[in-house]
């Protein structure tokens, strides 16, 4: 579906994908109308074929989670909790959540201990069998397929950690300082200048990139929102804790090498040192986390918490099937000799 006009009134720097991004886009900030959204999401998610590559789908969760985040300073902060819109947003996760948990490969649950759930949390990483962008990057990847990893990435990294950071008051003790040891790393411990989303800024305007939040939305596909999204909705609800602890830890435990693959092609590529420098600062950093992740909070969680063990497991999963996904998607757009964004190449 081709994207809709911008709505009027606004300054969101990118359009509606259909009629129930649209409604809720007018909803979020007051544009006018009254459109019944929450009717039009029951639609959407009855007559959708794939819910994490519908466009108009993933826009619309985007743009409510946007309103929970204050990622868009466009939507009325009056309305993040109005109770039409969390209704439309309930619809939504619901037909996400149940879609995610049917496509989504289980491994066998491991013995809820420190240990038993470290280790199995290794082998589902180490596993996992999903196309591999950092070593195409290393190797192949040309500067305009960089720039387009740097605009794919761009929708969660701008926002680096804040997903996983919902998870933080819902925890007690040794899981609890765990997360925070981590998230401290993510948000510079104390120096402004480190915060890794501002690394990343730094990364995309070195490149000659805009870092202003939401200005490449209308270039992602609905399988890049997807993936946001899935964070944003296992971080909002306190009843998917497992799950996002689970996913902070596989995607802690997949990140050390792969950066430093990137940075080799963004070196081979001779990129400016700013954008290489994201890349580095995650090298050694996740090694580290990826010990804390999986064992001190994901298997300190599992042990003061077995009921959340499924879902602990489940959040893992998902981090691997949806980031496998989205790379699938770039590289085979790239084997097409095609661009992996909506609108091609950005010029």
């Amino acid at each position: 579906m081709t994207a809709t006009a911008l709505v009027p009134d606004t300054a969101v720097p990118f359009a509606a994908r259909g009629p129930l991004s649209d409604a809720v886009l007018r909803g979020l900030t007051g544009a006018g109308g009254d459109p019944d959204h929450s009717a039009l999401a029951m639609t959407a998610v009855s007559e959708t074929a794939d819910i994490a590559r519908d466009d108009d789908i993933q826009l619309a969760l985007f743009l409510l989670y946007c309103s929970a985040y204050g990622s868009l300073p466009d939507l009325d902060p009056g309305l993040e909790w109005d109770p039409h819109l969390i209704t439309t947003r309930r619809i939504l996760e619901d037909a996400f959540e149940r879609a995610l948990r049917e496509s989504v490969p289980m491994p066998e649950l491991p013995d809820p201990t420190v240990d038993a759930v470290g280790r199995s949390l290794f082998a589902l990483a180490a596993a996992d069998t999903g196309p591999s962008l950092s070593r195409y990057f290393a190797k192949k990847a040309t500067r305009e397929q960089v720039e387009e990893m740097l605009i794919q990435r761009s929708v969660y990294t701008l926002r680096e950690a804040d997903p996983h950071s919902w998870a933080i008051p819902r925890l007690t003790g040794r899981p609890k300082a765990a997360l925070v040891e981590i998230q401290s790393d993510e948000y510079g411990g104390g120096r402004p200048h480190r915060v890794h989303a501002t690394l990343f800024a730094n990364a995309m305007r070195a490149a000659g990139l805009d870092a202003t939040y939401g200005a490449y939305v209308d270039d992602v596909p609905a399988i890049t929102l997807a993936s946001f999204n899935m964070m944003s909705m296992f971080g909002l609800n306190r009843r998917l804790l497992g799950a996002i602890v689970g996913h902070l830890a596989a995607f802690e435990m997949t990140s050390s090498i792969p950066c430093k693959l990137y940075a080799d092609g963004l070196r081979r590529l001779e990129f400016d040192q700013d954008v290489v420098e994201y890349f580095d600062e995650h090298i050694e950093a996740d090694a580290v986390h990826e010990q804390i992740a999986a064992r001190d909070l994901a298997g300190g969680l599992a042990e003061d918490r077995p009921d959340l063990l499924a879902d602990i497991m489940f959040g893992a999963a998902a981090c691997l099937t949806i980031d496998g996904w989205s790379g699938a998607h770039m590289l085979d757009a790239w084997a097409a000799g095609e661009s992996s964004l909506r609108r091609g190449a950005i010029s």
